[in-house]
């Protein structure tokens, strides 16, 4: 079998599947052929068909779950309006607690409630584990033995990324609006300015908790009844109440 057939099987196993595939997915194709592929064989026509995708609205892309082809990010809010359906909004809470997972993995509820400094909801954790981007993995060998959560291959998929040490640094996420300009909603600009000071110190949530809501019992109750609230908003919600703030991802 040539190059070329090589190639096109790839790229046509590759457009109908639903899931990202890896190379033991994509060199299974060939199980009953004389001749099968080598790893490097495959290896060089993705990227050989990666290459052709150049200046094209897709893009074959190697996420944690394998090679998948996307649309390209440029042009993902024209392909967005195929489906009336709006994208998930999250609230500011459950986007911390899942970037503090992320960074300080395996780590237990108990202390991700010590860096943020206010208790986590329960349907914060439920949320993002329906959604399979956190799963436990063990138990913290202490009294009680808490539960140990991490994030999971899904989680790398959603966020485009291949493996956990492809995330931005934590200079570059100090302040979460700035992950991403087009998928975030606007914050309340004193809470953002409360969070660049805290940032020009040196100190960020990923180091140490938070120590506002000590501070302030009244802030510290405040904070509690938002965060026990759904994280999950309605999508039509346009207020522009503070505990109505969300964040907004589009896939």
């Amino acid at each position: 079998m040539n190059a070329t057939n090589i190639k096109n099987i790839l790229e046509a196993a590759l457009m109908v599947s639903s899931q990202p595939l890896t190379l033991d997915k994509l060199q299974a194709l060939f199980t009953k052929d004389a001749v099968q592929p080598d790893r490097d064989a495959l290896r060089s026509a993705l990227a050989e068909l990666a290459e052709e995708c150049n200046g094209r609205g897709v893009e074959l892309k190697e996420v944690a779950s394998g090679w998948r082809y996307q649309v390209r990010p440029d042009y993902a809010d024209w392909v967005n309006r195929l489906w009336e359906e709006k994208p998930a909004r999250y609230s500011r809470a459950l986007m911390e607690t899942l970037a503090i997972i992320a960074y300080r993995q395996p780590i237990t509820r108990g202390e991700i409630e010590d860096i943020r400094g206010v208790s986590v909801s329960a349907n914060i954790i439920r949320t993002l584990q329906e959604r399979e981007w956190i799963k436990p993995v063990g138990h913290r060998d202490v009294p009680g033995k808490p539960e140990l959560l991490a994030t999971t291959k899904e989680f790398l998929d959603f966020f485009n990324l291949k493996k956990l040490s492809d995330l931005p640094t934590l200079a570059e996420i100090r302040d979460l609006d700035e992950i991403n300009p087009d998928l975030f909603a606007e914050f309340d600009k004193t809470e953002s300015q409360a969070q660049q000071g805290e940032a020009d110190t040196g100190d960020d949530m990923f180091s140490r908790p938070a120590t506002a809501a000590e501070d302030d019992p009244e802030a510290s109750s405040a904070t509690a009844a938002e965060e026990t609230a759904d994280p999950e908003v309605d999508a039509g919600d346009d207020s522009d109440d503070d505990d109505n703030k969300v964040v907004q991802f589009s896939k």
